[in-house]
């Protein structure tokens, strides 16, 4: 049988220049379909310009300040309930609902290493007002130890009974604490205000004593400032009795808080969340 021969004669010619025709005009038609939906579109520069309102994520912003407020309504309910307040009651106390806490920590535990973290910043914040202010070295040791009493509720801190953490993060922030305060005590030593031989332990062992009121003692703040007074000027002396030894260590602190099993470097890091319900 004979092979048709191809169509090349006109009406092949019309058909080719028609799907040519064709495939123009829909690639048109859809590139003005594009642009209308843009032009249109609620979340885009017109819709903006047109006042179109639309729902957008919310802001990370949002999920920061629960995160706040939840750690401030833990400070104030653990504070008057204790450690083991359910957590629940911490959400109630904050405003925001169960799932939201779990969103920021996973557990109890979580919830107080948050704390911990946010206690050493505190006393950072102190560090660095006083280090701006030009004082004798015993006055810069007073000066701390004052601070600490003014945020003492705040301070969630292994001394204080929360789950030490030995992650790095912990161990830097306990390291620039121990190294600030030993530049108060050399600088009193050179300046000739401090004269017993403390340490920066020993300023840190004392601060978590007064900043831990007594179960029934009267009038805290002023029977803490008595201690604190009574420290300090025991530091611009010799003393009339020796100093026991050897001196605890920032090192002897840290093995201590390894050995309660605390969790181990890059562990109890505070999650952090985009946004919440």
């Amino acid at each position: 049988m004979a092979r048709r021969p191809a169509a090349d004669g006109p009406a092949s010619a019309t058909r080719a220049t028609g799907a040519t025709r064709a495939t123009g005009a829909t690639r048109a038609t859809g590139a003005k379909r594009a642009s209308a939906t843009r032009a249109t579109d609620p979340a885009g520069p017109a819709g903006e310009a047109a006042g179109i309102t639309v729902r957008r994520r919310r802001p990370r912003r949002d999920a920061e300040l629960n995160r706040e407020r939840i750690l401030d309504a833990a400070v104030s309910v653990m504070l008057r309930e204790g450690r083991h307040v359910p957590l629940a009651v911490i959400a109630g106390e904050a405003g925001v609902g169960v799932g939201t806490l779990y969103r920021s920590f996973a557990d109890r535990e979580a919830l107080l290493h948050a704390l911990e973290y946010r206690a050493y910043g505190l006393l950072n914040q102190i560090l660095d007002e006083v280090s701006q202010r030009d004082i004798p070295g015993l006055g810069a040791v007073r000066e701390f130890l004052a601070g600490t009493l003014t945020v003492g509720d705040q301070l969630i801190l292994p001394l204080h009974g929360a789950p030490p953490l030995v992650s790095d993060r912990a161990v830097h922030a306990r390291q620039e604490i121990n190294r600030r305060l030993d530049r108060f005590i050399e600088r009193g030593r050179a300046d000739g205000s401090i004269r017993a031989a403390v340490t920066a332990t020993d300023v840190i062992v004392f601060s978590a004593l007064i900043t831990q009121p007594l179960p029934h003692g009267p009038a805290w703040p002023l029977i803490a400032g008595r201690q604190l007074a009574i420290f300090v000027n025991g530091l611009a002396g010799t003393g009339p009795a020796g100093m026991p030894g050897p001196a605890v260590t920032r090192e002897d602190i840290e093995a201590a808080f390894t050995l309660l099993g605390g969790p181990r470097s890059g562990a109890g890091e505070p999650r952090r969340v985009a946004d919440n319900p």
